[in-house]
């Protein structure tokens, strides 16, 4: 088969793949978009996956195209937070309304999410999607790289783009060293219908067996993540749905009553994962090709849509001169999210390690840290905006 001449390659279509793409609708740019295969149809019930997305990513999911083909149905608002210590008297609440904002994040299916990027991208004229594909061979030269796909058919851009996630091809073809240390954790999610009315509050408990999260989800229902160690999270995945049922309300305090079970629990590995640079010649990576962190703050997909954001618009300010894969404006594009990324890894990591001390004194100086914290709006508020991107 032939070559075809294109300006970016994009490997990979997920959520953060394809919101680059989509990024660049409109831009005097070729693209073409590799990808294994196409969204699974959406599931007649809820969908396990859940992520919670900043206002910062709704914003840019909203200027891509995306957020608005949502059925706003199925997207909850979070207008309030409870983060509870092992003790039973530690607790901090952020508000939505106390710091000024109208949400603190929206909590959304991750397949909807999905196939709203891919109604986009199927009507996006600078875009070929290859799919389905995967690369075969990568040959990086000054002036171009080549990417030969399985199925013959070879593609020559001035850049090519990771987005394949934490296992990703791209950065393997690239020999780009990843650092990657297991937590010996998995998260365990699964949905339930609460008794209780959520009142859009999310809550997360800090327990000796790891961090239990409730996102609420549309109507009298709820998305938990369990990130706990692999024995414990084998032990919930085996348990009957009744005793499941009974397991997470009691360990969520009974916030919400009892609980249904909708979803048959499911549980994945839990890493920290950091490619050891995010650019290469004729290369950038994005998303979880990047970097991994734990998930207690539920902002792992918000850097990968942050990564998306700051490339398309590194790629649109650069000089006439420069062509997208210029070392020039891929170094741009690494400093440019050095800083985000690293805070969020350190913050992530520190708390992992803080809570999951067996200390007495550290769960006394952890405990008495959210009462303080909470008794104070002014840092509450810096840090809910920090978190809102």
């Amino acid at each position: 088969m032939g070559q075809t001449e294109v300006d970016v390659v994009v490997v990979g279509a997920g959520l953060v793949g394809a919101s680059f793409a989509r990024a660049l609708d409109g831009a005097a740019l070729r693209l073409a978009l590799v990808e294994p295969a196409p969204p699974p149809a959406a599931p007649a019930g809820w969908e396990s996956r859940i992520y919670a997305v900043s206002p910062a990513s709704a914003a840019f999911l909203r200027a891509v195209g995306a957020w608005g083909a949502l059925d706003a149905s199925r997207v909850q608002p979070v207008a309030r937070m409870e983060v509870h210590g092992d003790a039973p008297d530690a607790a901090i609440t952020f508000s939505a309304y106390e710091a000024g904002v109208a949400e603190l994040a929206h909590i959304v299916e991750s397949g909807r999410l999905q196939r709203a990027l891919w109604e986009g991208l199927a009507a996006q004229p600078n875009l070929a999607l290859h799919c389905p594909a995967r690369g075969a061979a990568l040959e990086i030269g000054a002036d171009a790289a080549t990417l030969a796909l399985s199925d013959g058919r070879c593609l020559r851009a001035r850049l090519v783009v990771g987005a394949d996630g934490a296992a990703s091809w791209v950065r393997g073809a690239a020999r780009i060293d990843v650092a990657v240390r297991g937590y010996g954790e998995r998260g365990v999610v699964a949905n339930f219908a609460c008794e209780r009315p959520h009142r859009g509050t999310a809550f997360q408990f800090f327990r000796p067996d790891g961090v239990l999260a409730y996102l609420p989800l549309p109507g009298e229902r709820v998305s938990m993540v369990w990130s706990t160690p692999d024995a414990h999270a084998a032990e919930l995945v085996a348990l009957a749905p009744d005793a499941l049922c009974a397991r997470v309300a009691e360990a969520g305090r009974h916030a919400l009553g009892a609980l249904d079970l909708l979803t048959p629990p499911a549980a994945f590995p839990l890493q920290l994962l950091a490619a050891a640079r995010t650019t290469a010649p004729r290369l950038a990576l994005v998303g979880d090709a990047a970097h991994v962190v734990h998930p207690l703050a539920g902002q792992g997909v918000n850097l990968g849509f942050g990564d998306a954001r700051a490339l398309a618009d590194t790629l649109a300010a650069r000089e006439p001169f420069r062509d997208c894969g210029d070392p020039a404006v891929l170094r741009r594009y690494a400093r440019s999210r050095a800083e985000a990324v690293a805070a969020m890894r350190t913050v992530t990591h520190g708390l992992h390690h803080l809570f999951g001390a067996k200390s007495a004194i550290i769960s006394a100086v952890r405990n008495a840290g959210l009462n303080l914290t909470d008794r104070a709006p002014v840092l509450k508020t810096l840090l809910v905006r920090q978190a809102l991107g």
